[in-house]
């Protein structure tokens, strides 16, 4: 992980000065770097040597946190966020012109490391996975106060939005590895099953931690119109007045100081967020499961033991 966080600072180098400033406000916020993470254990999961000579898994692991760094970037800004990790976001710093275009260096980045790597194979998965990330963001827009949104639709989004890289994540490690498919397609099947619980914890937080703990504004999704699972678990299990609510404030857009608490009042009345967790932790169970093609060893049951704990982040 040294050696990926030296290839990140070092990729995140330019003459112009912005991009480095902005980049590195992001990186020194900290996150818990578990998509990199994820491409390192993947490949020394599956065998890959960890010496000067074999040091692709750390190339790729940084690209897997650029095309993640460059999503932060564009997310805040459409998101209007002011808090990322705690801080004051990038664009509340630098303002929205300024993300963006240094997200679009770091997606740049990312996809010259892909190139560097020089696999066809590797640059599929991470590609493809970049299209879907966006098409997720496009699809939560689409998605947006409209409590008519189906439980599937909302999976969707979370698929697309965070699994897909989880996935190509931990898929490329294998590939480096040059693992047969059959060890490929499990370990994505762990990303995938890892970035549903991820996404479905992160959802219930944002009406459950305490803001220190989130390191965003609390509450952002709801202001937001976003629909999650808390929502329309609540939502569904709601009275006719409390549906008349969520509908005002989420559909409508029409709230007040006071609708926060309401909200948050009514979640926990529905054990809406018990619902989430409880739908998060299948999810991670899956995610457990699909590594028993493996042997049993340390690093096996580090990437279970990471699978519960995305879940008990919400207990």
């Amino acid at each position: 992980m040294a050696a990926c966080n030296h290839a990140i600072v070092a990729r995140m180098d330019s003459p112009v000065a912005l991009i480095p400033q902005l980049a590195a406000h992001l990186v020194a916020a900290g996150g818990k770097r578990l998509r990199p993470l994820l491409t390192l254990a993947s490949a020394r999961l599956c065998g890959y040597p960890a010496d000067d000579a074999n040091q692709r898994h750390v190339g790729l692991a940084a690209c897997v946190e650029f095309i993640h760094t460059a999503t932060l970037l564009h997310d805040d800004v459409v998101d209007e966020s002011q808090l990322r990790r705690g801080l004051a976001s990038a664009n509340a710093v630098f303002g929205n012109k300024a993300s963006v275009l240094v997200g679009d260096f770091l997606f740049a980045r990312a996809f010259q490391l892909m190139t560097d790597d020089g696999s066809l194979k590797v640059m599929q998965i991470l590609s493809s996975a970049s299209a879907t990330i966006s098409e997720g963001e496009v699809l939560q827009m689409s998605t947006q106060n409209d409590l008519s949104t189906s439980v599937d639709q909302y999976l969707e989004v979370i698929h697309g939005k965070t699994a897909a890289l989880f996935a190509a994540a931990c898929r490329v490690g294998a590939v480096v590895a040059a693992r047969p498919e059959a060890e490929e397609l499990a370990l994505e099947a762990y990303g995938t099953n890892l970035g549903m619980a991820f996404q479905l914890v992160d959802d219930a937080l944002d009406y459950a931690a305490d803001q220190a703990v989130l390191g965003k504004t609390v509450g952002d999704d709801f202001r937001e119109g976003k629909i999650t699972l808390p929502v329309l678990a609540a939502y569904a299990a709601g009275t006719e007045e409390d549906r008349r609510f969520w509908r005002r404030v989420i559909e409508d857009s029409e709230q007040t100081p006071e609708d926060l608490d309401h909200a948050l009042d009514l979640i926990a009345r529905t054990d809406a967020i018990e619902t989430t967790l409880d739908r998060a932790a299948t999810y991670a169970r899956a995610a457990h499961a699909a590594l028993d093609i493996f042997p049993d060893s340390h690093l096996r049951r580090l990437l279970q033991d990471t699978a519960a704990y995305t879940v008990s982040r919400g207990s």
